[in-house]
């Protein structure tokens, strides 16, 4: 193959853990609320076109998702072309068949979108 015959693609995507913000009146945000902005932005990357959007796991108050797999189940749920993926699992608290169960029970839900 010759390199004129060579293309390159790039993909566009986001990461988060979910950050807990301030809300309009100065407190933070409760975890659930930043749980669910989380999965409307990934439904809005979605129509956006963009290709992945990664989360990570984070066990402090000041990151709201502990359990990516499941937030990224909710998004699966409500779009069609997005990948899915950890940013950061921690496995080092966790059984890696579980694990590895759990993300392939997200693939499956999400018609193979899992990374």
């Amino acid at each position: 193959m010759s390199k004129t015959d060579q293309t390159q693609t790039i993909e566009f995507g986001l990461d988060t853990f979910g950050d807990v913000t301030r809300g309009a009146d100065g407190s933070d945000k409760h975890q659930a609320q930043v749980i669910r902005d989380v999965v409307e932005e990934g439904v809005y990357a979605d129509s956006l076109g963009l290709d992945f959007i990664g989360l990570g796991e984070h066990h402090r108050d000041d990151f709201a998702i502990s359990s990516p797999e499941v937030a990224l189940a909710a998004i699966a749920a409500r779009t069609e072309h997005i990948k899915l993926g950890s940013a950061v699992t921690v496995l080092s608290s966790d059984d890696p068949v579980r694990v590895y169960q759990r993300f392939a029970t997200l693939d499956a839900v999400s018609n193979g979108r899992a990374r």
